[in-house]
Order: C-alpha cells, then structure tokens, then sequence
C-alpha cells in the first residue's frame, strides 16, 4: 500500500559532531553527496566538521547550516521509498533542504547559498549582537505584550506552549522577566550567537536577497510549505521573496504542521540530523506518525 508522506527537514542547532558519518560508510549515494559538497567549498573541510568537529567550529552558524544542509541530503538521498511525497517543509534553514528535495533549486547552488546565508547571519550577529530564548507554557496572545513592552519579538511558532523569542540581549531578557510575571512555566536562554529571526536580520536579509538573485529557481516538483506563511509556495519570485523574509520574520512550524497533516498525510520523516522535529510534532498533534532517517538502520527500502 502506498502511504501518502510529508519530508521534514531540520535547522540550525539539529547539529552534532559524527552527523552523516554511518550513511557516508555504508551508501554510495550518501558518500557522493559529501564528497560532491567538498568539491563546492573545497577549503571549508565538511566532512571533517561532521564527522570529527570539535563541536565548537561545527555550531558557528557559517558552517553549521551548510552541514546540516549536507547531512540532510546525504540521508534523503540513501532513502528509497514507494511511498507518495505530497508535500516538503523545513525549520528555517530547512526551507531551503526542502527546496533541494523539490527539485526547485540544484544541490550545488544551494550548498553555496546556503554557506552565504550562514556567513551572513553571522555578520550580522557581530554587527547587531542578540539573543534567543524560549517561552515554555504561554499561548501567543498571552505573550505578545510582554514582546511590545520589551521591544523582543516572536521568532518562532513552534508548537503548542512553546515560542521562541529574539532581539537584543536585553529585550528578551525583559522579556523572558515579564513572561514569567503572566505565568510561563519556562523561560530558556538558548545557545544561539545572534538574534535570529528578528528584524537585527534585515541587513543580512537585503544581502542575502542579492545572492538568491544570482540563483535559478524552479518551481518545486513536490509542493514546499513556506516558513512565512505557513502555506504552499509554487512561483519562483515569491518563493525567493520568503526566504528573504525568513530571516527576520517569524517561523510559523506549527501552522506549516497543521497544513500538511490537513492533506491527509499518513506520515512524516525526519530527515537528516537530530530529532528535534519530531518532538515539535508530537506535541502539536500526538498522532502523527513520524519516522527519522539519519543511518542506515533508519533506512526502509521500499517503503
């Protein structure tokens, strides 16, 4: 029986050191895709920094996101499956995965985009320093004021009871103070070197705009779910224009869950590193089934 599948593709702060390694010793196809990247960006050293780190070089955002990127591929790529894909949704950076998978944007382009963007985030941290943090029991309602008084803003959507908040260092600490005051069970710093998603991303957003520029962009074979508005994005222009406003806009992950799960999806996979993903999806819906593909042993031939 043919099963009606979403891909799911992670983001920034899914990585760990030995990601891609099993899939790189055990599938060809896997080990092209790494191989193909270090031919890209040959001074870089992706293998080294997925296989062996040190796990401090590896999280800097200008070559975290290009990893995951290619860890992500490398396990799409090793996975042979029946199964009907009906649509593709990525966290942030994953939009882009997603873009790969889709046919909308070739391997190699995005490898390099994708490395820029993170070059660029970077920058923009050093320039215009922020943080993250994330707000653990509070709905959006309930959380917006304590944003609009702070000067923080909403970064992600990501579940039920849990949004993530950036800005300045000291907005979102304001922030985290005054959502404690209205009852958040949590308020956690995350380990981020910028505030993302924020408008301290908008000089990186017009920079980056510039490069997706130089990039051919089809539109997708399998339906793409954008990260701004949380629907499905079929025009190369406007598919463009979203991930430029990604980068300081809000990442609407649960809405972009609903959509998919409303087509009658019977399951999601993971792929790539980590398994952040599925925890977000089992707490916005319990009965999703949701698989990961990262190794060999995650690996259903035929399915």
């Amino acid at each position: 029986m043919v099963k009606k599948v979403s891909y799911l593709f992670p983001g920034q702060g899914a990585q760990y050191v030995g990601m891609g390694k099993d899939l790189y010793e055990n599938r060809a196809e896997s080990k092209n895709i790494f191989d193909e990247a270090e031919k890209i960006l040959p001074g870089l050293g992706i293998k080294r920094l997925c296989f062996k780190g040190p796990i401090e070089e590896l999280t800097q955002t200008a070559n975290s996101q290009v990893c995951i990127l290619v860890a992500s591929i490398a396990a799409l790529r090793a996975l042979k499956t029946s199964d009907e894909i009906v649509a593709c949704a990525g966290l942030s950076l994953g939009e882009l995965t997603s873009l790969v998978a889709a046919k909308s944007i070739d391997f190699s382009d995005a490898v390099k985009l994708v490395r820029r963007r993170g070059e660029l985030m970077e920058q923009a941290s050093q320039k215009n320093p922020g943080s993250m943090a994330s707000i653990i029991g509070l709905s959006f309602k309930d959380l917006e004021p304590a944003c609009k008084e702070s000067g923080a803003e909403i970064a992600n959507l990501n579940c039920p009871g849990q949004i993530v908040i950036s800005g300045t260092k000291e907005s979102v600490e304001k922030a985290m103070a005054l959502a404690t005051e209205k009852g958040a069970k949590k308020a956690i710093p995350l380990k981020v070197s910028g505030g993302f998603h924020s408008s301290l991303m908008k000089e990186a957003a017009e920079l980056f705009k510039l490069e997706l520029d130089k990039i051919k962009f089809s539109s997708p074979q399998i339906r793409v779910i954008s990260n701004v508005t949380a629907d499905y994005e079929t025009l190369p222009d406007e598919i463009k224009a979203n991930l430029v406003k990604q980068l300081f806009s809000p990442v609407r992950w649960e809405e972009s869950i609903r959509k998919i799960a409303s087509q009658g999806v019977d399951a999601f996979y993971e792929i790539g590193p980590g398994k952040v993903l599925k925890g977000l999806l089992r707490r916005i819906d319990p009965n999703l089934k949701v698989y990961n593909i990262e190794k060999t042993q995650d690996l259903r031939e035929g399915k």
